[in-house]
């Protein structure tokens, strides 16, 4: 039987790859996917894959060509540009969403990564610089992947059995982001900083200012009544049908 080939395409990375160590294939700031087929659409109803909350993880493992890529390397903005990216090329550009009632196609080729400001980086390090407008506090974060996301969710997990109407989401979020206080790099005084010496209108600027600068896909779009709303990715983003 011949070999068929399947047709593949480059994904630019919102990051440009700036943020992976140079010896990592991301930092090159493309990665090249295949188109979906049946297999892939057999890993969306894998109901194992979707009760452990994996399906989509599994499916660009699928698509992704280079299979020395570790998915849990990418950055969050990175990973929602391949998943739009492997929406477009598994079932086509349209998506429909409601809104107010309404039924409105979005166009997903017409979304555009966010500009990302880069000048204050090292590159091939994850490492930002941030003064915290209030106390002028200078910081140093990064920015998370699914590594980061994983220990995040663990030590959650731990903290709902010890306090389970009291879970710091927030805090403990912040103390997996934020990496130097005045260049101390000590977890603990992290860990201090964030519980004892944040200001809230620190943390509200400072969680403002990540998501208006990290790199992701810009999901917003302007309606014909000039309004402009956030795309929701809803069930039926992978699920057409459902």
């Amino acid at each position: 039987m011949s070999e068929f080939k399947f047709p593949t395409e480059e994904v630019d990375l919102p990051s440009g790859g700036l943020l992976y160590p140079k010896d990592n294939p991301l930092s090159s700031g493309k990665v090249e996917i295949k188109y979906m087929t049946a297999k892939e659409e057999d890993i969306l109803t894998n109901q194992s894959y979707i009760q452990k909350g994996t399906v989509l993880d599994k499916v660009l493992e699928s698509v992704i060509i280079d299979k020395s890529i570790k998915l849990k390397d990418l950055l969050i903005g990175d990973k929602n540009a391949l998943l739009i990216a492997t929406r477009i090329l598994g079932y086509g550009k349209k998506y429909h969403v409601m809104y107010k009632g309404e039924t409105i196609d979005v166009d997903l080729t017409k979304l555009e990564n966010k500009p990302f400001d880069s000048s204050s980086l090292i590159e091939g390090k994850n490492e930002l610089a941030f003064t915290l407008p209030h106390s002028e506090t200078k910081i140093t974060y990064k920015l998370l992947n699914g590594h980061d996301n994983n220990k995040i969710d663990a030590e959650l997990r731990g903290l709902k059995k010890i306090q389970k109407d009291n879970v710091p989401e927030l805090t403990t979020r912040l103390k997996h982001i934020i990496i130097s206080v005045n260049g101390d790099e000590d977890s603990k005084s992290i860990r201090e900083f964030v519980d004892g010496y944040m200001l809230a209108r620190d943390s509200r600027a400072f969680r403002e200012h990540l998501k208006n600068s990290q790199p992701d896909v810009d999901m917003s779009i302007i309606l014909d009544t000039g309004e402009e709303v956030e795309v929701p990715l809803g069930l039926n983003f992978f699920w057409p049908d459902a």
